[in-house]
């Protein structure tokens, strides 16, 4: 085992996760920066932008399993708090981004890494848009929920291509689509997107999978860092106010998509 790439892969497979669940967003838009740049400044063979997105896409898969362990764990020991996710919206939702994680994590080995880069700015771009519109999410009754099915199919196909090919799940897109387009209840849309991120992993791992270039090695240790690190994050979310945080991980995010659209362009 290489000592080097166990503890940094570990480590950034940790920071990446804390934040994660630290700050309610999606993963991948954290890590891929991290898995990008980091490894090369410590000295290590730098990973190409395919080999980026496959190690983010499995920490994604396995951290989104366990967010679902989670939840399963608190319903059956009897914590109604959170809404019963609705089966209609993850059937709808779900069936389309597995579609479209599939569809991009499999082209995502036959693009250029320029172009996964250039998809990655874009969407770190409207990353920091989305966090920085307040959440519009009403309160309602699950069962009652009403939503225009063929944009729901459509968004979540769009988004699960998009993920796929970058190696993310595609929560930082999809709850706020979930929230002001679909006009979904707040807890019930935290919920069903649990389930519906997990769905879009798995086709994204698949696509990975089938379209080759998968580094098993630094994939398993980043993917130990990240199963800590998801639960740390979320234990400290409920200690202190993560605002201030937020605005600094957005500028964090801003810095990197700036470097990536220097290095594109």
């Amino acid at each position: 085992m290489d000592t080097l790439l166990f503890v940094i892969m570990f480590i950034l497979g940790l920071i990446g996760s804390f934040f994660s669940g630290l700050l309610g967003i999606g993963g991948a838009i954290i890590n891929y920066p991290l898995l990008l740049y980091i490894p090369s400044l410590m000295g290590l063979e730098p990973f190409s932008a395919h080999e980026v997105s496959s190690i983010s896409m499995f920490q994604v898969f396995f951290a989104s399993l366990a967010g679902v362990i989670a939840y399963i764990r608190r319903t059956r020991n009897g914590d109604k708090s959170e809404a019963l996710i609705h089966k209609g919206l993850v059937a709808y939702m779900g069936s389309s981004i597995l579609v479209g994680s599939l569809i991009g994590g499999f082209i995502s080995g036959h693009l250029n890494g320029e172009v996964i880069n250039l998809i990655y700015g874009i969407l770190a771009i409207i990353a920091i848009v989305l966090m920085l519109i307040p959440g519009k999410g009403t309160e309602g009754s699950a069962r009652q929920l009403t939503f225009n099915t063929y944009v729901a199919a459509g968004s979540a196909l769009a988004v699960g291509i998009v993920s796929g090919i970058v190696g993310a799940g595609g929560a930082f897109i999809l709850i706020p689509i979930m929230l002001t387009v679909l006009k979904i209840p707040t807890r019930t849309t935290i919920a069903s997107s649990l389930a519906i991120v997990f769905i879009s992993a798995i086709g994204g791992v698949v696509g990975k999978i089938m379209g080759g270039d998968i580094p098993l090695e630094p994939i398993i240790y980043t993917v130990i860092g990240s199963l800590l690190g998801a639960s740390l994050g979320s234990k400290v979310s409920s200690m202190i106010n993560v605002r201030l945080l937020r605005y600094g991980l957005m500028v964090l995010i801003a810095i990197t998509a700036v470097k990536v659209w220097s290095s594109i362009l």
